[in-house]
């Protein structure tokens, strides 16, 4: 026999608290998981980069160069490229439909917080939010004095090519860049900033153990380095113009806001290719329909 206390008393306790009399206690719940991290965000963008290296090459074999130099200054092959990285956002999608669920232990969506129900509660909003956002930017940007011709234009060489750009750049792109940057790398970076800043105590401990709550020093840490990183992935095509740089950062910043304040990545893409749409929308006004694609280079 054993004394066990019970509200400052003592009662007599078994001394196999397992048998018959006292039936043993459920099975413990296991302890949440802090997903993606920085690991999980490292795997997506190295199935990313490696498939878009591998598409590039057999571009390059078949004799399809997806580029070309003409007097010193390297052109893009709209078409080409867009296909490439059109096949690259898929596969890598796809890629990691199978694989992430596995190590999650939860499917891909639910793992990314995609929450679709919450961007279509919120759908009028959303779409609002993000043309409103383009309409900001297109004021913006018309102070900034660019060159007579920008990296991005080479997309519009044709009205083909045009009205191609334009449905990658609404349909395709906003869903995958949202996953990989509101998806991915923000909660990554949030996690490893708080688990770096995390005290060293059994009670600091126990709390990351059994919690998923993320900081929001964490999370403006992360909404910082995200938005950085979006800025330079476009800074090519914008010919590294700092005006525009920081006018994308500015949305990046925007898109992570609507990320954490919605819990879905699906609202962010929905603002995100709501944004887009304003942006074609403007240059599809300026060229009348894509018909005067030479009125770009004025």
């Amino acid at each position: 026999m054993s004394l066990s206390p019970n509200d400052g008393e003592f009662r007599i306790a078994p001394e196999n608290p397992y048998t018959s009399e006292a039936p043993a206690p459920p099975p413990m719940e296991p302890a949440p998981r802090r997903i993606p991290h920085l690991g999980h965000a490292l795997l997506f963008l190295v199935t990313a980069v490696g498939i878009l290296f591998a598409s590039q090459m057999l571009l390059l074999l078949l004799g399809k160069s997806p580029t070309a130099v003409r007097n010193g200054v390297t052109l893009q092959h709209p078409m080409l490229q867009m296909a490439s990285l059109a096949a690259t956002y898929l596969l890598t999608i796809a890629i990691s439909w199978v694989i992430f669920p596995r190590i999650w232990n939860r499917s891909f969506l639910e793992g990314v917080r995609w929450n679709w129900y919450t961007a279509r509660v919120y759908a009028p909003r959303l779409v609002l939010l993000g043309l409103v956002l383009g309409l900001l930017i297109q004021v913006l940007t018309y102070f900034i004095t660019p060159p007579k011709t920008l990296p991005i234009d080479q997309f519009f060489a044709t009205p083909l090519d045009a009205w191609v750009m334009t449905f990658f750049g609404i349909f395709v792109a906003p869903v995958f860049e949202e996953i990989c940057f509101r998806g991915f790398l923000v909660p990554a970076f949030a996690i490893a900033y708080d688990f770096l800043s995390l005290k060293r105590t059994p009670e600091a401990e126990l709390h990351w153990r059994t919690t998923t709550i993320l900081t929001p020093v964490s999370l403006m840490f992360s909404a910082v380095a995200t938005s950085l990183l979006f800025a330079w992935m476009h800074a090519q095509q914008i010919a590294h113009l700092w005006a525009a740089l920081a006018a994308l950062f500015s949305v990046s910043l925007l898109l992570t806001i609507v990320r954490v304040r919605t819990q879905s990545v699906a609202a962010s893409a929905m603002v995100h290719a709501a944004y887009n749409s304003f942006i074609f929308i403007a240059v599809l006004i300026q060229t009348g329909g894509y018909r005067h694609l030479d009125r770009l280079a004025r």
